[in-house]
């Protein structure tokens, strides 16, 4: 039966199935196959062998989220999009550019910035378009151009039974029929296999500046509160900043960061009122903090994604030092504190129990600053009873 599984594997993706390897496990759970289509047609084709022979599919673009959320119970097919990595179309006079799931977004912004355009996720990163769609990661400017599910504006995907469905279009102002890209924006690729997207485009800032400040620690229990109160002055002033982060790693400097973007008379004068309203230790740079949009691994352990309300912050940073001292474990705060999106990285003795321990805490005071709690990423012996969503 393997052989024919196989065979018409190759015979819906022209000849491109193999037999899975070690390094096509995801989360430790082993592969039987391998298809790599190259068409939204060959991915309908491959979705209806897996449907006819009951295989649990597991799609994959470049493959570094793959382990984020549950560990799949089992893994038949790996379907490989990075064949779909054609740019359809890029109408620059319309700022829209449509293009396959399986493109890496550093190649797709290196296409476009020639017209003086770009996809406004920040920073480049070698992950698929599909990717993107799929975990919903947009990163620090999503707090003034928005999240991916309102840069997307059309998309193409394949249902289990091979069905091939479309949502939205070309057009910014599309209000025709359920917007289903929403639905499939942070669903990991457990609603269908996305093939193609569309997305409105931002045009290039001639001018970006970041302005960052050190928040002092002296006092721990004290820091969440200041912290918490620099960024409401940021909030709340006229500063209109691209970006607000902040980076808060268990031990050391903590730095508030801000992104402006725009004409550069106009930029220069907000990152001066910025340097003001921060006060004494603030500077401003040409460049990103090394930090500037990547996850706070510590360890490579454990990753959280916590929401919060803005007003909450104070509240989420004390029930995270609360909850690590009574675990033990370490926590590596990082993440978007004006939007309301951050992730955690735990570090420390986290076996299943402390972890179990650790998150259910923080859910318990998850009332207190208005959020929820994820595990994104850990071990798959850590997430095996774990579990990773939370209350709904």
């Amino acid at each position: 039966m393997d052989d024919v599984i196989l065979e018409h594997l190759c015979a819906a993706t022209g000849g491109h199935a193999v037999g899975a390897t070690e390094a096509d496990a995801v989360d430790s759970m082993p592969a039987r196959w391998v298809a790599m289509p190259v068409s939204t047609e060959e991915t309908a084709a491959v979705m209806r062998v897996a449907a006819d022979h009951d295989l649990a599919v597991v799609v994959r673009g470049s493959g570094t989220k793959l382990t984020w959320g549950a560990r799949p119970e089992r893994v038949d097919l790996v379907l490989d999009t990075t064949r779909m990595d054609a740019v359809v179309e890029h109408a620059s006079g319309d700022l829209i550019v449509a293009v396959g799931a399986g493109r890496r977004l550093d190649d797709l912004q290196t296409g476009i910035v020639g017209s003086g355009q770009w996809l406004a996720v920040d920073p480049t990163r070698r992950g698929t378009v599909g990717g993107l769609i799929a975990t919903a990661a947009t990163g620090p400017t999503r707090l003034l151009h928005g999240p991916v599910r309102d840069l997307l504006i059309g998309v193409t995907f394949v249902r289990a039974d091979g069905v091939v469905a479309h949502a939205g279009g070309k057009v910014v102002k599309n209000v025709a029929g359920y917007d289903i890209g929403k639905l499939l924006t942070g669903s990991l690729g457990t609603l269908g296999v996305i093939t193609q997207a569309v997305f409105r485009l931002h045009p290039l800032p001639e001018a970006r500046r970041w302005v960052s400040v050190p928040v002092t620690q002296s006092d721990r229990s004290r820091a969440p509160f200041d912290i918490h109160t620099l960024v409401q002055q940021v909030v709340h002033s006229q500063l209109v900043p691209t970006a607000v982060e902040l980076d808060r790693p268990a031990s050391g400097s903590v730095t508030l960061c801000l992104l402006f973007e725009g004409f550069p008379p106009g930029v220069e004068s907000r990152t001066a009122q910025a340097l003001d309203l921060m006060g004494a230790g603030a500077t401003a740079g040409d460049n990103a903090p090394g930090w500037w949009g990547a996850e706070p691994f510590v360890g490579g352990e454990v990753l959280l994604k916590l929401t919060h309300e803005i007003a909450g912050l104070a509240h989420l940073l004390t029930a995270l030092d609360d909850v690590c001292a009574a675990t033990g474990l370490t926590a590596h705060f990082r993440g978007s504190v004006a939007v309301g999106a951050v992730t955690v990285g735990l570090a420390g003795s986290a076996d299943a129990d402390t972890l179990a321990r650790c998150v259910a805490g923080l859910r318990e005071r998850a009332p207190s600053f208005g959020g929820t709690v994820v595990v994104l990423e850990a071990p798959g012996e850590l997430k095996a009873d774990l579990d990773v969503w939370g209350p709904v």
